[in-house]
Parts: structure tokens; sequence; C-alpha cells
């Protein structure tokens, strides 16, 4: 289940890594690693 989670996680930023990179939120926020989302709300806890 977490594999399939995972694998639908990094299809999903497939495109998303296509696009020109955004605003800088964090050190991961460019590069491969997964980004941070900067809409729907999201606030770190």
């Amino acid at each position: 289940m977490v594999n399939r989670v995972i694998a639908m996680v990094d299809k999903a930023e497939y495109k998303r890594r296509q696009y020109p990179p955004g605003t800088k939120v964090s050190s991961r926020a460019f590069g491969k690693d997964r980004r941070l989302p900067i809409t729907s709300r999201w606030k770190q806890e």
C-alpha cells in the first residue's frame, strides 16, 4: 500500500517537474527532491 502511494505521488510530480521552477519555499524546493506544496492552504506544523 505504501509503495503504491509513493508511486502515485511520483507520477503526479512528473508533470510538475516539467514546469519552470516557481518561488523557492525551502532548501528542498528545487531539484529532484519532493516539492513542498505552496497552495491548498498548506501549513508546516
